[in-house]
Order: C-alpha cells, then structure tokens, then sequence
C-alpha cells in the first residue's frame, strides 16, 4: 500500500469514528430536556454543533450538545411543569412539519413492544423469517413521514396545475388507505394513517 493510500486509509477511519461520537450526541426533535440554567425544555431543532431548545420560561435558544449543564429527562422523571407544556410541544411539532422535513416521535403500542413477526412460508421446510416489531414500526413510520413530505412538496409546486395537485392528492389519500391495516401497530390514534372517509381498505 502506497504511503498516500495509508493516509487516506487512516483519515477515513477517523472520519467514520468522528461520524459515530457525533451522533451519539444528538439527541431527536421532542426530546426533553433539563437545563440548569433555563429549566425545563423540548428540542425543536437539531443544527451541527447545538440544538435548538424552546425552554419553559425562556423561550428558544441555541445550546452547545456538549453542554455540561444540559440533562435529557427519563419518562419516569417528567414533572408536572414539564407535562403541561405537552400540547404546546405537539402544536409546534405541527407547525415545523409543515415547513420542513421534521420527524416526530411515534410510539410503538404497548402490546407490541419486544415482540416480534413471523413471516412463515407455505412450505414448513422452508425456515420462516422473523422481524422485530420495532424495527417494522420504524419502517412503516419512515414511509409514512416520507408520504407527508411529498404531500407537502406536491401542494408548494410552482409548477403543477390546481388539477394535477388534486390528482395526485388522490394518489396519497389512497395509498394512506392501503397503509390503515398498520393503525394497530400504533399506540396513539392521532398518529394513525387516514385514508378516504368512508372507503375501504385497499
């Protein structure tokens, strides 16, 4: 091996090191977190170096991921103050949904978790594949966020007529209908697939 492959060897190693230490540190958009300075707060953006925080009683502000004085709340530890902020979290998730490609979190139903799919062949000698639920539920999720993105990307076209929007609206309602058998898997009816009122199933 030549000397610059060496070193273009060593650079790309700790490059991809570098890439994994820096997602350790980023925490998701709803994440909660406690700050001894400004208190309670949820993560409403997630830049290079800082997330983006909407604290309780300070409103946004830009704080380092390597804050020491920053503390990511437990379920468990949630207090009251922080609870009461919830609707608001979820108004604002709303809202930046809207305006970008923001991914929510969606919690898998209770009755699901740690369980796991079969997928069984016909013929029993044939040796069934199983999936892990949670892993199935974050792929039904990821397409759902992406159906919501090119829904919005489809209605801000310069370029699509009125009629073609609604075409294609069509499109996605019904595909949203096709997805509704996978409702069951969620924990929170408001997060579920909608498809036509009143149609049926595809």
């Amino acid at each position: 091996m030549k000397l610059e492959d060496k070193n273009f060897f060593t650079l790309s190693i700790a490059y991809i090191w570098y890439i994994m230490d820096q997602e350790q540190l980023t925490l998701g958009i709803g994440t909660r977190l406690q700050h001894t300075q400004y208190g309670p707060g949820v993560i409403v953006g997630v830049k290079y170096a800082v997330y983006l925080i909407s604290f309780i009683n300070h409103g946004i502000k830009e704080i380092d991921k390597t804050d020491p004085q920053l503390d990511e709340i437990i379920p468990e530890n949630v207090t009251l103050e922080v609870e009461t902020v919830s609707n608001t979290e979820k108004s604002l998730l709303k809202i930046l949904r809207l305006w970008g490609d923001v991914t929510e979190k969606v919690p898998l139903g209770d009755r699901w978790t740690g369980g796991t799919m079969l997928l069984q062949p016909a013929d029993t000698s044939l040796k069934p594949k199983e999936i892990p639920v949670e892993i199935f539920f974050h792929k039904i999720v990821m397409l759902r966020d992406r159906l919501r993105v090119m829904e919005q990307q489809i209605n801000a076209h310069k370029k699509l007529s009125d009629e073609d929007k609604v075409n294609l609206q069509q499109y996605i309602t019904r595909i949203y209908g096709s997805l509704t058998t996978f409702n069951v898997l969620f924990k929170n009816k408001e997060q579920w697939f909608a498809g036509e009122k009143g149609g049926r199933e595809e």
